[in-house]
């Protein structure tokens, strides 16, 4: 049996399992819900086996409660095919009156919740789950932390153990968990797979209506060469018409994109929305991001040596393996990654905000001096117009860099970091 690789989340879940009678894992198909839940869990049903999936969902319409009986924590793993399952754990929690007793783990938001009539709340906690970061799958020695940069230790140092080849694979490859120690050739297809599952069917199921494959493939072809702008569905439906010879409206693009968001595919990313001294009016419009980089790359049938032959997609591509990275140590330290752009056209692909009120501002760069200079002058000028007064000053200005070989602080103060020593 393949040896379990600790993930960052599994001490946010013990956490959760504390704190409420059942937790929610949400996240993409594949990326490790149910083995990492499983490592928690008492006991364990899998509503989608096929050898019981009809006697289940019979069971859910006529004596839930049956289902839900065994040692603690109980894993329900995918549950969204019974969305009645929903009250009765809730029901089942206020009776029994614990912590702890369940883990359910689903791979889509229920296609159907008709039958849903409470929330959940005080009940439940949510924990959305993601592809592994590269410190999680060792391809980063985690030699900068970002939870001491909060904590105020910002004297970085750290050796970058990936040259440009190597993080063009690791794009390419991806964070799922069971392509980390397969061979090139066997990890590389992993990704390909992958979208054909999404073009094939998994799409179609997140709300029970035919998708056009070929429609999905043009959609998910124009997101991937998006990403990392603010683009409106009618300029993907542009895109599509520009590139691919065939036209698709823009109320096409926008339910085609809410069934990926449905199956985790697609996670776009929130502004920030800061105190400044300054009158500049903030761009509010979300930024678009894979879940996973490789899911891109897999969408335009690209790989490795593509992304070498062309820097401007591979660092497009970079952008999105950071995000994601970025996404899953906030996530442990109790915040959530935005990104900033304003009328003046001042930008800052990252900021990392913590509940607390902390914040970190962060330009995420392939590489290079002159891009490296470039951000730092930009971070800096961003921090300038925050209002100090009204909100914290930033704990950090970072430069996250892709092939640049150690960890620095630089004069100014602004820190350089290869994304092959970051951790959370």
């Amino acid at each position: 049996m393949k040896e379990y690789r600790s993930r960052i989340v599994d001490s946010i879940l013990q956490d959760r399992l504390e704190a409420k009678g059942a937790v929610l894992i949400e996240g993409p198909k594949w990326c490790g819900k149910t083995t990492t839940a499983a490592q928690k869990a008492g006991s364990i049903l899998h509503m989608d086996n096929p050898s019981e999936k009809t006697q289940n969902l019979d069971l859910a319409k006529l004596n839930p409660q049956r289902l839900l009986r065994g040692d603690t924590p109980r894993l329900i793993d995918e549950w969204q095919i019974a969305p009645t399952l929903w009250d009765t754990i809730r029901y089942e929690v206020d009776q029994r009156g614990l912590m702890g007793q369940f883990i359910l783990t689903g791979s889509a938001v229920p296609p159907d919740t008709k039958d849903i009539t409470h929330s959940g709340t005080g009940r439940f906690s949510w924990l959305m789950m993601r592809t592994m970061s590269l410190f999680e799958s060792g391809d980063s020695t985690g030699e900068v932390s970002l939870k001491n940069l909060f904590e105020g230790n910002k004297d970085v140092d750290g050796e970058n153990p990936n040259d440009i080849e190597k993080l063009a694979f690791l794009i390419c490859r991806g964070g799922w968990p069971g392509a980390i120690d397969l061979d090139e050739k066997a990890a590389l297809r992993q990704a390909f797979d992958y979208f054909d599952g999404v073009v094939k069917s998994d799409v179609t199921r997140a709300d029970g209506i035919p998708k056009n494959e070929e429609r999905v493939k043009r959609i998910m072809r124009s997101f991937a060469r998006n990403q990392g702008s603010q683009a409106a569905t009618t300029v993907i439906a542009n895109d599509i018409l520009a590139n691919d010879s065939a036209s698709v409206n823009e109320d096409t693009v926008h339910s085609y994109l809410a069934a990926l968001r449905k199956i985790f595919v697609i996670e776009d990313m929130s502004a920030w929305n800061p105190n400044l001294r300054s009158k500049s009016a903030i761009r509010t419009s979300d930024t678009r991001y894979y879940v996973d980089p490789s899911i891109a790359v897999a969408s335009l049938g690209a790989g490795p040596d593509d992304l070498l032959n062309d820097l401007n997609t591979f660092g497009l591509f970079f952008e999105t393996m950071c995000v994601r990275d970025l996404r899953v140590f906030a996530e442990s330290l109790d915040g959530t990654v935005y990104h900033y752009r304003d009328n003046t056209g001042l930008e800052c692909d990252a900021i990392v905000h913590l509940r607390n009120g902390k914040y970190g501002l962060i330009e995420i760069k392939l590489g290079g001096d002159s891009l490296i200079e470039e951000a730092g002058k930009n971070l800096k000028k961003l921090a300038s117009k925050i209002d100090t007064e009204k909100m914290h000053e930033p704990s950090f200005l970072m430069v996250l860099t892709g092939v640049g070989r150690y960890a620095y602080k630089r004069e100014d103060g602004v820190l350089v970091v290869p994304i092959g020593c970051l951790r959370n």
